[in-house]
């Protein structure tokens, strides 16, 4: 077990309200889910902010989110507030915080990757979408629950993690998604579904999103994802799978697990060859079942039994 040590500052109230004060001069992108549209505001790999070495930004803003209260916006600062932060869709960012391993008292750096659900509309500032997982989430428990409002995280961005990049060249794309494995098809969403110059537009006609969850208090950016599919519905249809939901619950959506019954009703065929793609991000048993190991070209499992090829098939 980790116990959370590195605590830049400690802010007051006042310094709270100084610092959101700071922040909404940056930007006018609400942090409320139900109001944050897409947008679409690409840039090329190698202009990001955060480069390959750590830079410390401020926590700015932190706002709960989703009915389970473990589910947060995070606002943080950016290196060059007048800018900003340049990074491509897709592709993610490597964060660190100091933490003491409480069996033998040993200070470490815990890294994880996280994917912005912001984009590069946002001056100054850029937002995640993180889930407090609590004992079994080192550095997401840290962030939600220590990290004070104006203490400071180290963040960098790595080449590697420069993922497929937008805009997209599919007419039709099907997206499965897992947890957290939520925010780049968020990242995504932006790209194919937002706003923005004509040259950037992506060539997509269709997406579809399968989005696994334990239960309703696990689904992130849900709120958000429904107002997309409302304000999109002709070009976006959004789909929870919820595996552990009561029955006696009010929800009314897909139960069980995203299955080969789910992709066939679902999302785009093989079949229609070169204008498909499916992305898939999730934990590592949401690959082995449905596409195999995200590390292997080959894909394996339900989608390799639909006969999706490797050139249909991206792994986050």
């Amino acid at each position: 077990m980790f116990i959370r040590t590195h605590l830049a500052c400690i802010t007051t109230s006042s310094n709270r309200r100084s610092l959101f004060s700071t922040m909404t001069k940056l930007t006018d992108y609400p942090m409320t889910l139900t109001e944050r549209p897409p947008i679409c505001n690409l840039t090329p790999p190698g202009v990001c902010q955060f480069t390959p070495t750590w830079a410390d930004v401020p926590l700015l803003d932190r706002v709960p989110c989703g009915t389970g209260g473990t589910s947060f916006i995070l606002r943080f600062g950016l290196p060059d507030t007048t800018k900003p932060m340049g990074l491509t869709t897709c592709a993610c960012l490597l964060a660190a915080a100091e933490l003491e391993n409480s069996g033998n008292g040993e200070k470490m750096d815990v890294i994880r990757p996280y994917t912005p659900i912001s984009t590069n509309h946002e001056v100054g500032c850029f937002d995640l979408l993180v889930k407090d997982y609590g004992e079994n989430g080192w550095l997401s428990s840290y962030m939600c629950q220590d990290l004070p409002i104006g203490g400071t995280i180290k963040f960098k961005h790595i080449e590697f993690n420069v993922k497929i990049p937008a805009p997209f060249t599919h007419e039709k794309i099907g997206m499965i998604a897992g947890g957290t494995g939520i925010t780049p098809m968020i990242q995504a969403l932006h790209a194919i579904l937002g706003e923005g110059e004509e040259s950037q537009q992506s060539k997509t006609e269709e997406v579809s999103l399968l989005y696994g969850s334990r239960n309703a208090d696990d689904i992130l950016g849900g709120e958000m994802l429904q107002k997309w599919a409302e304000d999109n519905g002709e070009k976006f249809n959004y789909v929870d799978v919820l595996s552990n939901e009561p029955e006696d619950s009010s929800y009314k959506g897909e139960r069980g697990f995203i299955d080969k019954e789910k992709i066939q009703k679902y999302l785009p065929p093989a079949s229609d060859g070169e204008d498909v793609i499916i992305f898939v991000c999730g934990p590592p048993i949401m690959y082995e079942l449905l596409c195999g190991p995200r590390n292997e070209p080959e894909v394996k499992g339900i989608l390799g039994e639909l006969g999706y090829s490797s050139s249909q098939v991206f792994k986050f």
